[in-house]
């Protein structure tokens, strides 16, 4: 398949994906069950994952399209929990994958061996929509975990943008796995990765309410758009939204060329979720001064992006330590090697 087969076909499914998410985007909390269904009927729920986990083995391009837009429609849906880790995480280690939506955390869950299976207790917090999961993936240090909602006790809880971050009570059965070599490392990467793109769809939603709000706001008899002050804002949230794109896409470009585990990958992926992170807190900002106060209202739109940008660049490693990931790999490449890491040529 050549590269221009390659972005032709990404580029129908950003528009499916945009179509769908765009038909589908709602003001509520809670698990968008029919959502899910569409996304599951158009093969875009297991995204990347292999035929064999019930996926349409996509690229981390084509995943980016899908989550870029996601994020921008603020949908309400484990998307990224459950095709780039959930999903992912069980197929490696060999787990049969539930049917439904999927989520996964990392803890230190006790393990025990038994004749009939393995027992599993303890807690685990902020878990991402386990209220709605068929299942919950978990990395122990010791093994790859699969909680089934029947087995678990849910506390509920929210992050800024009110989407389920739980906190789970394990005391009973369990399937369990050894863990793949690299687990949790690639795992770290893979969610940085959804945030990354998550973040940059939402700073583009933001920006995209905002310039509709200024060209419709009328103020001293004309549109609030027109004044200069109010334009220079907007262009530079616009170029905060396209520097934010520009990272996470580059990252998911080098994850689909390179793999997940190469350091060109681990490079990229740092750089993208810093700066979707940075860009985050800018986006937000200029669009609540755009709309003023009508803007910081629970009845507008406009707080279903910017809590989730909030929210997110929190989410998966702060600004600070993925800034803190790309300062060590650039003074551990010298003089002579930053070129080619930042370029990815050599």
């Amino acid at each position: 398949m050549t590269d221009t087969t390659d972005t032709t076909a990404t580029g129908e499914l950003a528009e499916l994906a945009e179509s769908i998410f765009a038909e589908a985007s709602g003001t509520g909390t809670a698990f968008d069950a029919a959502l899910w269904k569409t996304l599951e009927g158009s093969g875009l729920a297991r995204l990347t994952l292999p035929e064999a986990a019930g996926g349409s083995e996509g690229s981390f391009t084509d995943a980016a399209a899908v989550l870029t837009a996601a994020g921008a429609h603020a949908a309400r849906v484990p998307l990224a929990e459950t095709d780039l880790l959930a999903g992912w995480l069980l197929h490696e280690a060999g787990i049969a994958l539930p049917a439904g939506p999927l989520t996964a955390a990392t803890g230190d869950l006790d393990v025990a061996d038994t004749a009939g299976g393995s027992t599993v207790r303890g807690e685990l917090r902020r878990v991402a929509w386990s209220r709605a999961a068929a299942g919950i993936a978990v990395l122990t240090p010791t093994r790859v975990v699969l909680l089934r909602p029947e087995h678990v006790t849910i506390t509920d809880g929210a992050n800024l943008a009110e989407e389920p971050r739980d906190t789970v009570r394990v005391d009973g059965p369990a399937t369990t796995a050894e863990i793949p070599p690299g687990a949790a490392e690639q795992l770290r990467l893979r969610a940085a990765l959804g945030r990354a793109l998550l973040l940059a769809g939402a700073a583009r939603g933001a920006l995209t309410a905002s310039v509709t709000y200024a060209g419709q706001r009328i103020q001293f008899g004309r549109p609030i758009g027109k004044l200069q002050a109010v334009q220079q804002q907007l262009a530079l949230a616009a170029a905060e939204v396209a520097a934010a794109s520009a990272a996470a896409w580059a990252a998911a470009g080098a994850a689909s060329a390179d793999g997940m585990t190469a350091p060109s990958t681990r490079f990229a992926v740092a750089a993208a979720k810093a700066r979707a992170g940075e860009a985050a807190g800018a986006v937000a900002r200029i669009a609540h001064q755009v709309h003023g106060a009508i803007g910081f209202t629970r009845e507008h739109d406009l707080r279903l992006s910017t809590t989730r940008l909030w929210a997110w660049r929190e989410e998966d490693g702060s600004d600070a330590e993925w800034n803190a990931e790309v300062g060590a790999a650039a003074l551990a490449a010298g003089a002579d090697g930053l070129w080619p890491l930042v370029t990815g040529r050599p």
